[in-house]
């Protein structure tokens, strides 16, 4: 079709059925949304924040937490209150100790002592022990589970203890008082997220199009795909029990916003350039699938196959993962290629104003940045790739730095008062030591594992606890520090002397078991997922590239991008930040996400190339792919680090960790891999990358100063656009051709489709050169 061919602008010609698809779609869209809409608002009721479930499965301190609440008694949550005055504690202070003692048994249980400790102590009265050093009381306050929650009981707990003489500090901790912590900061995150990624990604869509109307539309849909994701995911977890956190459900949200915005900006970009070239609506929509859509899908593809990798994960937070993620993944890949398109043809042109496409013009400003890189790479292709690689050498550097394993006592921004209690009694209380480690063994076995636990070397002591029919309880408090290489020692240790006891089975858990076994479990996934997902993103590269050589190399520079992103995390975290440590979880995570994420954009560059090439070879077809996807591609990277960058806005230091490094990780992508590194290194190779595909027979044409690779070449190629350099300055179809190719002179605009397909330009040749020698 020619630019004499359109008839009714916004009107589409052709069947009068056609005009109603678009609308069927609308409404089968809407239908869904109904339907799925009450299982959507029950995603929160199958969140879970155990610690057994971020714990790994096969681990032996899972099998104690699970084991726990079976005992009699394990209906009990046991909440310690300290008390602590830095100058001695005085006679007023223990008789508010006690009186508040005294009124929480009456409300919430039964007096009860810390587990080895009979009796009052010299320094303290009956049911509290004071510390040696006379400046801290304790007592420990078992309460039933039945009268309520323990964010809910905490809160009760605090406010009676916040009657005391002043100067005199106290703190309410135990595991239920860290869990009520926990659960209050983890209390509306999902709403607050939410709210955080559609302001930064409105922001972003209004800057990217410069239009009132325009940038609602993406949002829309993406709005749509995560109440089908948060649907689909509630369906997944009644139907095969999977783990959903918090964590995931986080990172569920971000995934959809980001992914489904990055599918929004390359289709529009296509879809604006199409409208240049045909009047139909509905033709230039086909026309802009059929050229985006496959890298879409592969795309899509290659992040929800990077994330199904997860399931052969251990660890269960992790492995739960994977599915959520993927079937956000679906989700926002079903509404982009179907809901998007079928709203942009519904609004016609009209939705692009005030910047409205008219077929058989072009655009017009100044020459875009991107034809200027292209020439640059172009003349000093060496230099580029060898720079590119060293500047990611020296990020990587920081991976020389620490990288010691997160404490559970430091993964909040802001201690809370049940971490603070634990230093406390860490401090004043050392023959207790950190965090008491739970050994459980048969009952007929109990006094000889007893006897084993308390001769280990690092444990202060040892006391028998609850007892049933077939499980029985000793609990130990190690010398050291929780979470120290001393304590770490401890445990193996004692796992090692429990494991000898015949017939006792014992296991030994606990918090700081469950760390250790964690950071064990952490390590065989990272051995484990990594190369299944540098294999599955290899398959996939090879099969929409028909290529070796170009796959091997995408993969490569992303692992490049990748430990360049980790080192320069890891010392932001520790120089900058000024955190304890990095995240079991976080390096496996930010991989998947930099792997998969990364080699999206490669994959949206490179497919471009490929069909260039196929029409001016590799060097000139890799120039012209990075001027025609530089803009778009690049306002998509920002989009995506931005919707992960919102993470770091949450009060934990996971999020935080796994924000930054997607964050940081997808911009090095975006404006150093993909548009120097990955150019350099196909321009370095030239036919070969395409090995053993049919395009490496393909000689290339002669490239020189004013040849394809040329300055003069690109300068020519560049298309003009009145839009940012970050939204889709390489999408209009205003560019000419390159002297020097097998053509002669001019060629086709550089957005339009190769020789054969659909949807190709409008107007003369001599008038598109015409408008672009203006430029």
């Amino acid at each position: 079709m020619t630019g004499n061919d359109h008839t009714t602008g916004d009107r589409p010609a052709g069947r009068r059925g056609g005009r109603f698809v678009p609308w069927a779609v609308i409404g089968l869209w809407v239908a869904a949304l109904v339907a799925m809409m009450p299982f959507a608002m029950e995603l929160e009721s199958v969140q879970s924040d155990r610690p057994v479930d971020y714990l790994p499965a096969s681990a032996g301190s899972t099998r104690v937490a699970e084991l726990e609440d079976r005992l009699p008694g394990g209906d009990n949550d046991d909440y310690i209150v300290v008390y602590h005055r830095p100058g001695g504690l005085t006679e007023a202070d223990r008789a508010a100790v006690e009186r508040q003692r005294s009124t929480l048994v009456q409300r919430f249980g039964d007096p009860a002592s810390v587990p080895g400790q009979d009796g009052p102590d010299e320094e303290g009265d009956e049911g509290t022990t004071a510390s040696r050093d006379g400046t801290a009381l304790m007592f420990l306050l078992p309460v039933s589970t039945d009268r309520g929650e323990p964010e809910d009981l905490v809160v009760e707990i605090r406010a009676v203890v916040a009657d005391r003489p002043a100067g005199l500090d106290a703190k309410v901790t135990g595991p239920p008082a860290v869990d009520a912590d926990l659960d209050e900061v983890f209390d509306g995150i999902d709403a607050t997220l939410l709210i955080a990624t559609i302001a930064v990604v409105t922001i972003l869509l209004v800057l990217t199009y410069r239009s009132p109307v325009l940038w609602l539309v993406p949002l829309a849909a993406v709005g749509c795909a995560a109440i089908l994701s948060m649907a689909a995911v509630y369906l997944l977890v009644k139907a095969f029990g999977i783990t959903v956190s918090t964590q995931s459900a986080s990172i569920l949200t971000v995934l959809v916003f980001g992914a489904g915005t990055d599918y929004a900006l390359l289709l529009v970009a296509r879809y604006r350039e199409e409208l240049r070239h045909v009047d139909d609506v509905r033709l230039a929509m086909r026309n802009a699938l059929r050229g985006v859509g496959p890298a879409v899908v592969a795309s899509a593809a290659t992040v929800m196959a990077g994330l199904l990798c997860l399931l052969a994960a251990d660890l269960n937070s992790t492995r739960g993962l994977g599915p959520v993620g993927a079937a956000g993944i679906a989700c926002a890949l079903l509404a982009m290629l179907t809901l998007f398109p079928a709203l942009l043809v519904v609004l016609g042109r009209r939705v692009f104003w005030p910047a409205v496409p008219r077929t058989g013009t072009a655009d017009s400003g100044r020459p875009g940045l991107w034809a200027r890189l292209g020439g640059f790479i172009a003349r000093r292709r060496t230099w580029s790739m060898l720079g590119s690689l060293a500047v990611l050498g020296v990020l990587a550097l920081g991976l020389t730095g620490p990288t010691n394993s997160l404490r559970e006592q430091d993964q909040f921004v802001n201690t809370p008062e049940s971490v603070a209690g634990f230093a406390v009694l860490a401090t004043h209380y050392p023959e207790l030591g950190g965090q008491p480690i739970t050994v459980l063994s048969r009952p007929a076995q109990r006094d000889q594992v007893l006897a084993v636990v308390a001769g280990t070397r690092g444990i202060t002591q040892a006391v028998p606890g609850r007892a049933g029919a077939d499980w029985a309880e000793i609990t130990a408090f190690p010398a050291d520090a929780p979470d120290t290489p001393a304590e770490s020692a401890t445990i193996e240790r004692l796992r090692t002397a429990v494991g000898q006891v015949a017939g006792a089975e014992a296991l030994v858990g606990g918090p700081s078991a469950e760390n250790l076994d964690q950071a064990a479990t952490s390590e065989r996934d990272r051995a484990v997922v990594i190369p299944l997902v540098l294999a599955v993103v290899l398959v996939i590269l090879g099969i929409l590239l028909r290529a070796i050589v170009a796959p091997v190399i995408l993969v490569g520079t992303v692992v490049l991008s990748f430990a360049a992103a980790l080192g320069a995390s890891v010392f932001v975290f520790d120089r900058i930040f000024g955190f304890e440590g990095i995240d079991h979880s976080v390096p496996l995570l930010g991989f998947l996400f930099l792997i998969a994420l990364g080699v999206d954009y490669n994959i949206f560059l490179m497919n471009r190339a490929r069909e260039e090439t196929a029409a001016h070879g590799t060097r000139a077809g890799t120039l012209r792919a990075l001027t025609t996807t530089g803009g778009v591609i690049t306002s998509a990277g920002l989009v995506l680090a931005a919707t992960f960058a919102v993470l770091a806005t949450l009060p934990l230091v996971l999020m935080i960790e796994l924000g930054f490094l997607v964050a940081l990780g997808v911009l090095l992508d975006t404006f150093l891999v993909r548009s120097v590194l990955v150019p350099a290194v196909a321009l370095v190779t030239g036919r070969r990358i395409w090995w053993p595909g049919g395009l490496w027979r393909r000689p290339d044409e002669p490239s020189g100063p004013s040849g394809p690779s040329g300055p003069a070449g690109l300068a020519s190629a560049e298309p003009a656009s009145a839009e940012p350099a970050t939204a889709e300055s390489g999408t209009a179809d205003s560019a000419t051709a390159e002297p020097g190719t097998a053509e002669g002179s001019t060629a086709e605009p550089a957005g339009a489709q190769p020789a054969g397909q659909a949807g190709g330009g409008t107007g003369t040749g001599a008038e598109e050169e015409a408008e672009s020698l203006r430029h």
